[in-house]
């Protein structure tokens, strides 16, 4: 739906199936009952997640345009879509495999192209489009600073392809598609910095391309949890962005788990033993760890911060497991909500964007504490934003 002339969805990441068909399935029985809610009189966009497998299915036969037909009988739209996980996402083990295959590969890239031909086809006259995609590859699977290095450049020059590509079809069909890199703890791009760094220094020093096109088509994804796990400070990270000249894409909005650990024994252990119960098998939630003098400690999952749950130097664990953004305090622990109000205020006075995207996908792995039905916790997600932007 479009809210102060950006338009905001959900991400179909939180639903289940992998085939096109399993997930044009639960799209048509549930995003019906969510516009009747959220949007009932005006046309509501759809973030659209396509595994690999979807992504080839729907360009077989007529079913790209069955799905055109769908949108337009329904009142939606499609101008962002979900390019990270590349294969199984849900009743999986996915883990640091949510990076592969990394955009060293020839699997990403032809995936992501196939994507945006995909969305240029479905993409309505007059919007941009955008797709996220993982931060280049993830660093744990490097063991040299040499080896980060080669992969990176490799990286880059298959992002470079895609710049080209989405050039072409602005050339043939007057559509500005862009692609969204989506920093994540322990990614070879984590913060705002870093990706500020590489987009200076690595992506326009190429020569590949003019700096002009390389600023229209590649953008950064600003997901608000990853960027809060960091500790980063959102204000001034959007405002080099905005100095710089490089361009928000999408926000991703979308909270992380926080606890402050008190230094009574007795207390932290009852913090730690919360936290403890989202430790669970399916995704990474890496934990980055403030200390007592500021630095951080960086734990590539939650098993591993808990694994160091002695360690009285640390302060405050923030961990990368998405909640609903609707709940803000869930007793000794406690959510980043804050972090999006802070962006999201930002972007009213000064608007950054115009694609706003909840991210939630944890719904069947969250403690059943934090269940709602699935239809009714997108409804009040996006309610919950739509107070924030309208207030």
């Amino acid at each position: 739906m479009e809210i102060n002339l950006a338009h905001l969805t959900f991400c179909t990441n939180i639903y289940t199936g992998e085939s096109w068909a399993a997930h044009f399935a639960v799209l048509k029985d549930s995003f019906p009952v969510l516009k009747a809610q959220l949007s009932p009189e005006k046309p509501m966009g759809i973030g659209l997640r396509l595994s690999n497998l979807a992504s080839i299915e729907l360009l077989q036969e007529n079913h790209l345009e069955e799905f055109k037909l769908w949108l337009n009988e329904v009142g939606s739209y499609v101008f962002t879509m979900n390019g990270f996980p590349y294969g199984g996402f849900h009743h999986t083990r996915v883990k640091d495999q949510v990076h592969a295959p990394d955009w060293t590969t020839a699997e990403r890239l032809d995936y992501t192209i196939r994507l945006f031909d995909i969305l240029a086809e479905i993409l309505p006259e007059g919007m941009d489009g955008g797709i996220s995609t993982s931060p280049l590859s993830y660093k744990l699977w490097f063991s040299t600073d040499k080896e980060r290095e080669v992969a990176t450049a490799t990286a880059t020059e298959n992002i470079l392809k895609v710049a080209g590509k989405l050039k072409e079809i602005k050339a043939q069909t007057g559509k500005v598609l862009h692609l969204d890199i989506e920093p994540e703890p322990d990614g070879f791009l984590e913060s705002g910095p870093e990706f500020i760094d590489w987009y200076e220094n690595v992506l326009l020093q190429s020569g590949k391309l003019h700096n002009d096109i390389i600023k229209e088509h590649i953008c950064l994804c600003y997901d608000v949890c990853h960027f809060a796990i960091g500790y980063e400070p959102h204000v001034a990270i959007i405002d080099e962005l905005k100095a710089k000249g490089i361009s928000v894409g999408k926000i991703q909005i979308s909270a992380a788990l926080k606890a402050k650990l008190p230094e009574a024994v007795s207390a932290r252990i009852a913090v730690i033993n919360e936290l403890a119960h989202f430790d669970e098998p399916t995704y990474l939630h890496q934990v980055i760890a403030k200390q007592n003098d500021r630095n951080l400690i960086r734990y590539p999952d939650l098993s591993n911060a808990l694994a160091d749950k002695k360690n009285k130097n640390s302060t405050e664990w923030r961990a990368h497991f998405h909640v609903p953004i609707f709940i803000e305090d869930m007793g000794i622990i406690q959510s980043t909500q804050s972090d999006i109000k802070a962006v999201l205020d930002y972007h009213k006075s000064m608007p950054f964007t115009n694609h706003l995207e909840v991210e939630t996908y944890t719904w069947e792995v969250l403690p059943a504490s934090l269940k709602v039905p699935l239809n009714d916790s997108i409804v009040r997600e996006l309610q919950w934003v739509k107070n924030i932007l309208e207030s």
